[in-house]
């Protein structure tokens, strides 16, 4: 007896028609174009990895600058990819903190104190203004509690940093984490741009740029790219603000244990701000080192260009969208307060 003779003709036909007329998708010529790019990528992983350390080679020369190593970085996680990204937050936090130390040995103790006591009453007035309008607006816009602390705390203090810290705390979750940190590093790449347009537009002295970005902008690599773009007083003035700024995780973190309750758990402390101190001191009073200073603080830019080449190749696009529209107003809000009410500051009070 064959196979298929039980099955009546018409049935037959209607199986055969079955295996032999599936319907096929069509792709448009712009989507087999992007197949067929991502495809070559994706069987090559050597080809990403060439592509993306040739762009990182390019940001070592003096033809880029810390924006466009940022700009370059962000089209990079756009077009090609990340094929590092599991090192990247470890790549440039190191690079980071190697980059700020290496930058105290381009500063003076007195101008640095002398800018600290002027930046005191900024910092503390900004960092409590800021926490607590960041608790109200969370509370406003129906934000998760902990996102919305985070938010407020890398905006009152140094934006990625104080994530890092502030996160173990309170037992943040990746998400979590992710929302806030995508919030912070989209308008630190902003105000990276636009805060020296604003600075020159309103003729801001090198001094109250300093002060201005160290208070307003989140992260301190940023606070460098910006204060560095504007001159070297504005670097020296809103690196040392920053910093004296960045010690204030410590008290917003037991602070925080206090609020949510978590128990007993470890603060990071920000060591690599003693090393930058001790850099400084050795500038001051030992004039023999100049010479090597100049090298030191020429490298420490370099690293500060490709830090913001790496946290632009890590904003993908997964990252942007990970952030929603709730946290991002909160995060906004919170920056636009801030810098308006510090530019007020520091062109009246000064």
């Amino acid at each position: 007896m064959e196979k298929n003779a039980a099955i009546p003709t018409q049935q037959k036909w209607i199986l055969k028609r079955q295996t032999t007329d599936q319907p096929q998708l069509v792709s448009s010529p712009d989507e087999t174009r992007t197949s067929k790019f991502k495809s070559l990528l994706d069987k090559s992983v050597t080809t990403r990895e060439i592509i993306f350390v040739i762009a990182l080679i390019f940001c070592l020369t003096p033809f880029v600058s810390p924006p466009v190593a940022l700009l370059i970085g962000f089209a990079m996680a756009q077009l090609v990819g990340h094929p590092f990204l599991h090192l990247n937050h470890k790549a440039t936090s190191f690079l980071l903190k190697v980059s700020v130390v290496g930058l105290g040995f381009g500063m003076n103790v007195q101008s640095a104190v002398h800018a600290g006591r002027e930046g005191i009453l900024f910092t503390v007035a900004s960092i409590i203004g800021t926490l607590s309008l960041g608790l109200l607006l969370g509370r406003f816009l129906k934000i998760e509690k902990k996102t919305s602390h985070l938010i407020s705390c890398g905006t009152a203090i140094c934006g990625g940093s104080a994530i890092a810290a502030i996160s173990p705390l309170i037992n943040a979750g990746e998400k979590q984490i992710s929302v806030a940190l995508g919030t912070i590093f989209i308008l630190n790449s902003i105000a990276l741009f636009l805060f020296p347009f604003i600075g020159h537009q309103l003729h801001l002295s090198q001094t109250q740029f300093g002060l201005w970005s160290a208070i307003a902008i989140h992260d301190t690599s940023s606070v460098v790219g910006a204060a560095n773009k504007y001159g070297a007083e504005a670097l020296q003035v809103a690196t040392t603000v920053k910093l004296a700024r960045a010690l204030w995780i410590i008290p917003v973190a037991f602070l925080t244990t206090l609020f949510f309750k978590t128990g007993k758990q470890k603060i990071k402390i920000p060591y690599f701000i003693g090393l930058f101190i001790l850099a400084m001191i050795i500038n001051t009073y030992f004039p023999a080192i100049h010479p090597a200073s100049e090298v030191m603080v020429h490298l420490a830019e370099i690293g500060l260009t490709v830090t913001l080449f790496l946290i632009g190749a890590g904003l993908s696009g997964a990252v942007l969208k990970s952030v929603g529209v709730k946290p991002l107003v909160q995060g906004v809000a919170l920056w636009v307060v801030i810098s308006v009410a510090a530019l007020w500051a520091v062109m009246h009070l000064l």
